[in-house]
């Protein structure tokens, strides 16, 4: 070897700033806090964020009390700035590490305010999440549904999609992977005609199948007690026939029962529809959530009160999405039906599905 390559060997300093990187400590670095609400236009803002500017404004007004720091000490970050962060987070599903770079935070910084961001807006549910209870609501809702088809009596479209997460962990992980062989959260929600999220369930893991949700779920007991009179709940072949929850038929064969189903699946639709725009207009949901369970499932209910916002104030809709170039695939997948359950009503269910398909057998 090259006597002049050991003479540096043994001079080499190990103090040297070549070997900093693996210290546990170094000075605290502030970086430069970018002003993109204010640096961006309408159509680029929304674009990166999902939101328009007056949308992100009234959302803040209702947060900000929880998000505002009491003083400014250790440099603390403006809610304003938190909010950008975690929703720049819900519009790309990246690392939080790209997250950080872009909020100009630290990696554990961002990491906090998506957490503490979500728990605010997590807050809202009561506001914005909202399963029509008055007369007046029910009425309403019915006839948003009957303008679809003309089916009667129905208060929403039930139905489950997965959300992919990190493995949780612990000895009860594998709880969490779906049949498609991936971790999941399979998500149940409730939709309108309109296609908001009229209920959300989401805390079951991945493997629970879809009518399992559904019975132990409040809406399920609250119809079983019979508050929502003759109303009822379209789902797919996946849930058991209920007199409250109407499936359609796997084999029709009069006129009546053909028309049935034509009606139904045309209903049952916007459930299927408010699944592709949730997750277009948050992409995170299609992509993944790199985060701990409890946060996951924080963001999950985040993004449903969002969309529900978005609708509530006429947002429109993001056409597509260049950070996540497979983003309609990734919807795809997520929608995971199972169809185990057999059409055949017992003596005690099935009144109401013939009830009405002799409605539209004399249509």
């Amino acid at each position: 070897m090259d006597r002049d390559l050991f003479d540096f060997l043994d001079n080499l300093d190990t103090t040297d700033t070549i070997f900093d990187i693996n210290r546990s400590r170094r000075p605290k670095i502030y970086r430069k806090r970018p002003n993109y609400f204010n640096d961006f236009d309408e159509i680029d803002f929304f674009r990166r964020y999902r939101l328009s500017k007056s949308t992100v404004i009234y959302l803040l007004e209702k947060i900000e009390h929880i998000l505002e720091f009491p003083d400014n000490r250790n440099n603390s970050i403006p809610p304003i700035n938190q909010l950008l962060i975690a929703l720049r987070y819900y519009a790309t599903g990246n690392h939080l590490l790209a997250v950080a770079d872009m909020g100009g935070t630290s990696l554990a910084t961002s990491s906090r305010i998506v957490k503490r961001v979500s728990q605010a807006i997590v807050s809202l549910r009561r506001e914005f999440i909202i399963f029509p209870d008055t007369n007046r609501d029910q009425d309403r809702v019915k006839i948003d549904f009957y303008d679809i088809a003309r089916f009667p009596n129905v208060l929403g479209c039930i139905d489950c999609t997965h959300v992919k997460i990190q493995s949780p962990g612990g000895d009860d992980a594998e709880l969490f992977r779906n049949r498609k062989g991936y971790m999941s959260i399979n998500v149940q929600t409730i939709a309108s005609a309109k296609l908001l999220v009229q209920d959300v369930v989401a805390r079951w893991p991945g493997s629970t199948h879809d009518s399992a949700i559904y019975q132990n779920s409040y809406i399920y007991r609250k119809f079983e007690r019979g508050e929502y009179g003759d109303s009822h709940l379209l789902g797919d072949s996946g849930y058991p026939l209920k007199p409250h929850l109407l499936t359609p038929y796997l084999n029709p064969t009069t006129s009546g029962e053909r028309k049935y189903n034509e009606a139904h699946i045309r209903t049952r639709n916007v459930v299927e529809r408010q699944y592709g725009v949730l997750k277009r207009r948050f992409p995170v949901l299609a992509v993944g959530i790199r985060l701990a369970l409890n946060n996951a499932i924080n963001v999950i209910i985040a993004c449903c009160i969002l969309h529900n916002i978005c609708i509530l104030r006429n947002e429109q809709q993001p056409v597509n999405n260049d950070d996540v170039p497979n983003l309609e695939e990734l919807i795809a997948r997520g929608q995971i039906n199972n169809m185990a359950f057999s059409d055949r009503p017992s003596l005690s269910y099935g009144f109401r599905r013939n009830q009405i398909t002799q409605y539209f057998d004399n249509l």
